[in-house]
């Protein structure tokens, strides 16, 4: 954490002021939080306890229950019935989990793809990404036959940013693949 932090005091903050113009130094953009979630179609006892385990290994914080706010027929998902899990990473642990995902996971990934057209992104200020083998964390790998059948992870960056032109400077300045 150490690391990311003084690189991002050092380098990161003066790159962003060469850039762009500020009024204010709480207007340079960073990241404030990554959100990771496991988005069950159709949820079994045995896929949502598997998902909740690994989030908690991977992130080292407890993992919360996302419940569906309303009906789905077609998924015959009542409304209140958990379809999820998910877990929000702020400040020492977003640093940490950042960097894990940069060293050991992005590399491992033979075929990683996002969109680096700036106008298909919706959001100025976040950007996900969807990891379809969550079997990439060496600690779910070793454990294999527990998490063998874990749905794919989404993982949200959440910044400050105010246009999509920041939000780009920024992750390619934190060395993300955009």
């Amino acid at each position: 954490m150490f690391f990311f932090k003084s690189y991002y005091q050092t380098i990161i903050k003066r790159d962003l002021t060469n850039a762009f113009f500020y009024q204010d130094i709480k207007q340079i953009p960073q990241m404030k939080k990554i959100v990771l979630n496991f988005g069950l179609k159709a949820p079994n006892f045995k896929q949502l306890l598997s998902s909740l385990l690994a989030l908690e290994i991977i992130s080292s914080k407890k993992s919360v229950l996302t419940k569906s706010k309303h009906v789905n027929i077609m998924l015959k998902i009542k409304k209140g019935n958990p379809v999820g899990c998910k877990v929000i990473l702020k400040k020492s642990l977003m640093y940490s989990f950042y960097l894990t995902l940069i060293v050991f996971i992005f590399p491992k990934i033979k075929q990683f793809q996002i969109n680096s057209d700036q106008t298909s992104f919706k959001s100025k200020n976040a950007i996900s990404i969807k990891l379809q083998n969550s079997l990439l964390f060496s600690e779910l790998e070793s454990h294999y036959q527990f998490f063998k059948s874990t749905p794919s992870l989404n993982i949200t960056l959440v910044t400050n940013s105010q246009s999509q032109k920041e939000l780009f400077f920024l992750l390619k300045s934190v060395k993300f693949f955009v």
